[in-house]
């Protein structure tokens, strides 16, 4: 979290400057618009919508009423939209000239230039609306707020009276014919109720439905006793072995006559005495015969009175069919009466059925007839509905004409105003410093985005994913050159730095003696490190020999005061030799190989093999060989100088260098198999203290005076 802090800090510290001038110009774009823009005053009178109060009547309170009931219109948006017409402003307008007498103005205005001081607004959840006027005068701009109020009123009942005057004409026109549609739709109904025989058709269906409920009833139950009927005659047919109904009347006939009784009783003592005979005799017996003789001539008198009672019991010529005994008698009794019984029931059976038949072919004629009956009371009661609402309109109409009722009532009047509306300075200042705020912070990101040089040392390391050796400070610009060399070794703050980076060098590589130090572009400060941290190798009592690689721009003979010859080149050439040809400095242990004259090809210089030999022998005379090469954006010479080093020391400055041009020359060199040793970051300021436990500027050494 404190790093981030860090980092937001460091941020604010680079580009602090472009976003307070960002800031400050919109604060003073600001104060300018409140100078230069004119005070407005605002008035607002209040009106409120209840078409509830408009009339008496129904139709005056719908004439009152916005008729569009879609989601998302309200009367009031209506009514809001209406108060900006064109119609009421210029009422408005005339409103106000007369109020004041023109002494305003007034009456100057255009309804164009009117309508643009106009504003009216809905206060939500409510039904009220506030018209609202500016102007520079705030006496004007409550007259036209109170103007614009009193002409919505105004043309708002004459609206309601309008309307109600067109509705009442043209119901007074409708009423005629309503009545007159009326009568032929009763006339029409009354004709084919008397051709039609319908009078009431649901009573007359009910009607029809009982009686066809109750035959049904009556013909289960006559269908109940019809069983019974026939259950007691199979019964009784069984017993008495009787195969019709006359049969059995005549049987019963015969067994109730006198004169049968007594022939039947002699020809059952004769039949008994003609048994005892035959016991006693044979067939042939003169007594046998004579008693058969009287026994047929009882049977043949039997016969003819039997025939003389029942012809068909006669006919069959058997006591079998007579009922003679009172029992026989009785069933065949019971079997005539429940035949004739049965036969009633089944009549009224079969007439029952006939009924219900009837009834139901009523019942589905019926509707038939109805239809059109149905159709004729329908236009009859449309007619007369019609005829009764267009006469209740007709009333209210005439009421709502004659009322002047609005739906808007004034609850607040415009007066005039004391302080200016617009510009409004604190709201106007407060915009102001959130935009402003908003912006610079914009202008930040976008620098912080369109900056893609490094900025700190932790973000050198995180990107190119290499050991960071040290972070230098700025040097003062007296310190720079090393003649003298005491402005920069007596000063502490300034030499401990590249004294760590040398110890990190040593503890890195056991056998440090060649290093080449380059950087990816001009201006990273790459020859200054390499002077320095040769300063220190030398004050460290190591020979140290800085040789200036870089023969397109040599510079470390200008930092220590040198001239230019001789130097690589001629050794290369063989004019002199590599003894002859290093320059001693003013300080002790540090020699510095210039580059020697400009040459026209340096890269044919440094791949030759002279220079692999002057770098082996350097090497061979000097603890420490520090070689100063060109950037790597600018030639291959690093590259080239350093397949004969321990590695390549790559100097960093923040704001500098470039972070792309850095990772794609570290990758050339990785891919090249050159060795880095690591990375330094140069040029730093405040934050070097960062990465030291105390600041070095308050640990200086103290000269001790001798007493004398």
């Amino acid at each position: 979290m404190e790093k981030g802090f860090w980092s937001v800090l460091s941020v604010l510290k680079r580009r602090g400057l472009p976003a307070l001038i960002t800031f400050t110009a919109v604060i003073g774009g600001a104060v300018a618009y409140l100078k230069v823009t004119p005070r407005l005053y605002e008035s607002s009178s209040r009106l409120i919508f209840d078409d509830r109060r408009t009339s008496v009547s129904e139709l005056g309170r719908d004439l009152s009423q916005t008729s569009i009931t879609s989601a998302g219109n309200s009367p009031l948006a209506n009514q809001a939209e209406l108060i900006k017409s064109e119609r009421i402003l210029t009422q408005a307008l005339a409103i106000a000239g007369n109020s004041d007498g023109g002494q305003n103005g007034s009456t100057k205005l255009t309804v164009d230039e009117f309508s643009q001081g106009i504003r009216v607004k809905t206060i939500p959840a409510t039904n009220i609306l506030e018209i609202s006027y500016q102007s520079k005068n705030p006496d004007l701009a409550a007259t036209y707020a109170n103007a614009v109020a009193m002409a919505t009123i105004r043309d708002n009942i004459k609206s309601i009276s309008s309307e109600a005057t067109k509705v009442r004409q043209f119901l007074q026109q409708q009423l005629p014919q309503a009545r007159t549609q009326l009568q032929a739709a009763e006339v029409a109904e009354n004709n084919y109720r008397q051709q039609s025989s319908i009078v009431d058709f649901d009573e007359q269906t009910k009607s029809l439905v009982q009686s066809v409920a109750s035959l049904e009833d009556q013909q289960r139950n006559l269908a109940t006793q019809l069983q019974e009927a026939n259950s007691r005659l199979d019964s009784l047919r069984q017993v008495t072995q009787s195969k019709g109904l006359d049969t059995a009347y005549e049987s019963v006939r015969g067994g109730q006559d006198q004169e049968l009784q007594k022939l039947r009783a002699k020809l059952a003592e004769q039949e008994t005495q003609l048994i005892e005979a035959r016991l006693k005799f044979t067939d042939s017996h003169p007594t046998v015969v004579k008693m058969l003789q009287q026994r047929d001539a009882l049977r043949s008198l039997y016969a003819q009175e039997l025939s003389r009672v029942a012809p068909k019991a006669g006919a069959n010529n058997s006591n079998n069919n007579i009922a003679g005994d009172p029992i026989s008698q009785d069933l065949t009794s019971q079997l005539i009466t429940n035949e004739i019984e049965r036969a009633a029931v089944a009549e009224k059976l079969q007439l029952t059925q006939n009924n219900i038949a009837q009834l139901r072919n009523r019942l589905t004629q019926l509707p038939l007839q109805q239809q059109p009956l149905t159709a004729l009371i329908r236009k009859r009661e449309e007619a007369a509905a019609s005829l009764k609402f267009l006469q209740a309109k007709f009333e209210e109409a005439r009421i709502a004409e004659a009322q002047k009722v609005s739906t808007l009532q004034v609850i607040q009047a415009a007066k005039a105003a004391s302080i200016a509306s617009s510009p409004k300075p604190n709201v106007v200042l407060a915009l102001a410093g959130a935009f402003g705020l908003l912006l610079a912070t914009g202008v930040v990101i976008l620098l912080e985005i369109m900056d893609n040089t490094l900025h700190d040392a932790s973000e050198a390391e995180e990107l190119l994913k290499l050991p960071l050796l040290g972070v230098l400070p700025r040097l003062p610009a007296k310190t720079l050159a090393l003649e003298p060399a005491d402005g920069f070794l007596d000063n502490v703050a300034l030499v401990e730095p590249y004294r760590m980076l040398f110890k990190s060098l040593e503890f890195r590589t056991s056998e440090l003696q060649l290093l080449v130090v380059s950087s990816t572009i001009s201006g990273e400060g790459k020859s200054i490190v390499a002077s320095h941290l040769a300063a220190v190798s030398a004050m460290l009592s190591r020979r140290t020999l800085i040789i200036d690689a870089d023969l397109r721009r040599p510079v470390q003979h200008t930092i220590f005061n040198l001239p230019g010859k001789p130097g690589i080149t001629d050794i290369v050439e063989g004019n002199i030799s590599l003894k002859e040809a290093v320059q001693p400095t003013e300080i002790e242990n540090l020699s510095v190989l210039t580059c020697g004259g400009i040459y026209g090809r340096p890269s044919q210089i440094l791949e030759s093999a002279a220079m692999k030999k002057l770098i082996a022998e350097a090497a061979a005379n000097y603890d420490f060989v520090i070689i100063d090469t060109p950037p790597l954006s600018a030639c291959a010479d690093t590259a080239t100088l350093a397949k004969q080093c321990e590695g390549v020391l790559m100097v960093t400055r923040p704001n500098i260098t470039v972070k792309e041009v850095l990772q794609r020359a570290v990758s050339e060199l990785n891919n090249n198999h050159i060795p880095i040793v690591g990375v330094v970051v140069n040029g730093m300021t405040s934050q070097t203290e960062q990465y030291y436990r105390y600041p070095m500027s308050g640990y200086q050494t103290k000269r001790l005076k001798a007493k004398i």
